[in-house]
């Protein structure tokens, strides 16, 4: 499964190299800024606004003191996004300074309404309130009640209204960024969440092929093993008995192929020549399987009753109750003492299929059978428990009291 890529994109445009490298060096970023506005406050000192028609430019000049506050001010704002709130501070004083020595006033509010603009943009609302209201009525009310001009004048006017749009604005680009990085987020974590399911299910499906894997293999060799054992012992005496022996081992491993070649097909990749189509096995072909024990030479009994299921059996429920008894029947014939016998039953009880594999443990029997977790064990069981878990069943295997050994399941057909 090839995972898609999520990509939040908020440089667009011919400005998006521009705006890369502003992010790459914030420091030079903020010179150029206070640049500008030592440049913008120095022109805006020429102007005045009280001319006969309107603003004038040219008709004063700045002080020095005026032009050295403005000086500090633009330096501040060089350091304003290592320390937003001590440069909001240090020009907050500045500008309170100029606005209390008298004409002609100089423009350095302006590295204020920088500076808010800039704690408003890095903090939460609450702090953008608290800052933005002290910031308003301090300066404004410092203009109005201590400055030389009249409390109306449209300077403190101007005062109280670029501070609040500052504010205003640097709330609305936190805000963005906020909604911008919670997009961005949800984005990455629904990737990361598509890779694992995409890992989790390429997990289940090696386990499941190696649960057929070990079924196929555990059963037809043994199957094999004992028929070989069978034909060499009787080879010299009875060599009638002997061809039928390996006649068995024929089928056997032939089966056995067959069965590989269908499992190992689901791993073909596409374009690979196509796999095989035969149906997976199931309780339709449990006749044949219990056929192959039965000339192995292990008797076994089989009742199958389905009458009381809810419903017909599920193909997932079908394959695991095959595969259940294939390997319960595999390890009693490699684990139950000469002359053993084994019981199978498939039983519909309402919305679950019960499957039990019973066995008497021969002449010498052997309780302790395969446990599913003894050292050195085999993965028989565990692999019959992670079917049955896998479909929402149980199932119990252990041994009988008097002899022999048990399997249980229970397989839900829902």
């Amino acid at each position: 499964m090839r995972p898609y890529r999520i990509r939040v994109t908020t440089d667009l445009g011919r400005f998006a190299p521009t705006r890369q490298w502003m992010r790459a060096h914030p420091l030079a970023t903020d010179a150029v800024l206070a640049f500008g506005a030592f440049v913008s406050m120095v022109v805006g000192s020429f102007a005045d606004p009280h001319g006969p028609h309107g603003p004038t430019f040219g008709t004063r000049t700045p002080e020095p003191f005026s032009l050295l506050l403005m000086l500090l001010g633009a330096a501040a704002l060089v350091f304003r996004r290592r320390q937003p709130r001590v440069v909001l501070a240090v020009t907050c004083g500045l500008s309170l300074l100029e606005l209390t020595t008298g004409e002609p006033r100089a423009p350095v509010a302006m590295c204020t309404v920088i500076a808010l603009y800039t704690v408003a943009a890095r903090t939460d609302r609450p702090t953008t309130w608290r800052i933005g209201l002290l910031t308003m009525a301090g300066l404004t009310g410092v203009g109005m009640l201590a400055g030389p001009l009249p409390w109306y004048a449209q300077e403190n006017i101007g005062i109280f209204a670029w501070t609040g749009m500052a504010a205003a604005a640097g709330d609305a680009v936190r805000s963005r960024r906020a909604f911008v990085g919670a997009i961005r987020e949800r984005a990455e974590r629904a990737e990361r969440t598509r890779d694992e399911e995409a890992r989790r299910r390429v997990a289940e499906e090696r386990l499941r092929i190696a649960r057929d894997l070990h079924d196929v293999v555990a059963h037809h060799i043994a199957l094999v093993n004992v028929q070989a054992g069978v034909a060499a012992h009787v080879m010299d005496k009875r060599p009638d008995q002997a061809k039928e022996a390996l006649a068995h081992v024929r089928d056997a491993s032939r089966s056995a192929l067959n069965e590989l070649r269908a499992t190992v097909g689901l791993l073909r990749q596409s374009g690979d020549p196509e796999a095989p189509t035969e149906p997976a096995p199931g309780l339709g072909v449990l006749n044949e399987l219990v056929d192959t024990f039965r000339h192995a030479g292990l008797p076994v009994e089989v009742i199958v009753q389905l009458d009381g299921a809810a419903g017909p059996l599920p193909a997932a429920v079908d394959l695991a109750a095959y595969r259940v008894i294939q390997e319960a029947l595999t390890n009693v014939r490699k684990h139950a003492g000469p002359g053993a016998k084994a019981e199978v039953s498939v039983v519909g009880v309402g919305p679950s299929v019960e499957v039990t594999v019973l066995d008497d443990g021969g002449l010498s029997a052997d309780p302790a059978a395969e446990p599913a977790d003894a050292p050195g064990g085999g993965h028989g069981l565990l692999g019959m428990r992670e079917r049955t878990g896998a479909l929402g069943g149980t199932c119990f295997a252990g041994p009988r009291y008097g002899g022999g050994y048990r399997v249980h399941a229970i397989l839900p057909l829902a």
